[in-house]
């Protein structure tokens, strides 16, 4: 039963995919909801393990801002053999530095709850970004739909 609501809250918050800060927020909370549930986490474990998970989201965040402003003004076909390659190492090393930080906050996080639990987070994490993705793919279809169907009444208008 507890499940179930959860579920049911998560894609309520889901519902209200907008842009807007209080979207986002309902997002985050579903996402806190999903992993607190999977990972079975005692009121002790969550107390040590959400600032620790937080400082690695704005850590893992920050890695991928970096590689997103470098390949914002790059373009492959007008790039020479040179910048090519250096955007290669590049994103290399964003993979470098990505598992540098998953291992040193395995480590840590692993001293707060156990490694049952740690697989159960990395699964929870990838469900939820699959439950996400598939929701906002319904809301892009359902608005494509209703934007054909106002065309349609468009049309026979004229």
């Amino acid at each position: 039963m507890k499940k179930l609501l959860t579920l049911i809250g998560l894609f309520a918050c889901l519902s209200t995919l907008a842009q807007s800060p209080e979207a986002l927020e309902k997002i985050e909370a579903a996402k806190i909801a999903l992993i607190t549930e999977r990972l079975e986490l005692t009121p002790e474990q969550a107390e040590k393990f959400w600032p620790i998970y937080r400082e690695f989201g704005k850590q893992r965040q920050e890695i991928r801002r970096d590689f997103d402003n470098a390949r914002k003004s790059f373009d492959p076909n007008k790039a020479s053999e040179e910048e090519n390659k250096k955007m290669l190492e590049m994103a290399n090393q964003v993979k470098e530095r990505q598992l540098k930080l998953e291992r040193a906050y395995s480590d840590r996080i692993l001293k707060v709850i156990s490694t049952r639990q740690l697989n159960n987070l990395r699964k929870a994490e990838n469900d939820f970004k699959e439950m996400l993705l598939r929701r906002i793919r319904a809301e892009q279809m359902k608005r494509q739909k209703q934007q054909r169907n106002d065309g349609r009444l468009k049309d026979r208008r004229n």
